[in-house]
């Protein structure tokens, strides 16, 4: 069996009951980096062994898979968040099911769906490109093509990249567009911005350091109860 679960993005509680009883029945955790996946297993108490798995490494996912075919119960993690969304896991879920192993999808925590519901955005739905492309010529077409879409735009990014990326928007689409970007969701120092691009720029130029993962909700709709 092979478990998908949902750990927090950081505040160690947000974490569903289901989520723990298949990490405690688990004889493998496989996880992206075995040092902060520690850091769960000791607050819970969790006594699987921990894997690290690498989606790129033609050997890890062997050593993954193969544990699997002999019938043993694993669990994927991500760092934070749901595994498979943005993060490493779709290869072995293939594997799996190419393999006859049983799969199990957990919900629980996600920076998508948890930014989204608090961005006071209406509309019925979303376009989600997770992680974009560092070319400027990519980015500005796969977003004017999911703008066209007429429902907000969402797509991570790092605190190294987010300016350069609202500016990318701003001298593209306009200043006027509006975003809600939502930085380190769950932890201590949580933060939501709702502004122009433009004033997001202005907001975040101002400051001398910028830290944390972005979520970014883009909104290039004139009348977003359409």
């Amino acid at each position: 069996m092979l478990y998908i679960v949902p750990t927090p993005l950081g505040n160690l509680r947000d974490i569903t009951l289901r989520a723990l009883d298949a990490l405690k029945e688990a004889d493998f955790i496989f996880c992206e980096d075995t040092r902060h996946t520690s850091r769960l297993a000791a607050h819970y108490g969790l006594k699987a062994q921990l894997v690290r798995y690498n989606e790129n490494d033609i050997s890890s996912l062997s050593r993954c898979t193969a544990l699997l075919k002999e019938g043993k119960n694993c669990a994927l993690v991500s760092d934070a968040g749901t595994p498979c969304i943005s993060d490493p896991g779709w290869k072995l879920v293939k594997a799996a099911r190419a393999n006859g192993v049983k799969v199990a999808a957990l919900p629980g925590a996600s920076a998508l769906t948890t930014a989204f519901s608090g961005a006071g955005l209406g509309g019925g739905g979303f376009s989600f490109l997770g992680f974009t492309s560092r070319k400027q010529g990519k980015i500005v077409k796969t977003l004017a093509a999911a703008f066209a879409l007429g429902k907000p735009v969402i797509v991570y990014e790092s605190p190294y990249r987010a300016i350069k990326f609202l500016e990318i928007i701003r001298d593209n689409f306009g200043p006027d567009i509006k975003v809600v970007i939502a930085r380190e969701l769950t932890k201590t120092f949580e933060e939501w911005l709702a502004a122009t691009v433009a004033q997001a720029l202005e907001n975040l130029k101002s400051r001398k350091k910028i830290l944390g993962e972005f979520v970014l909700i883009l909104d290039a709709r004139q009348n977003e109860e359409e």
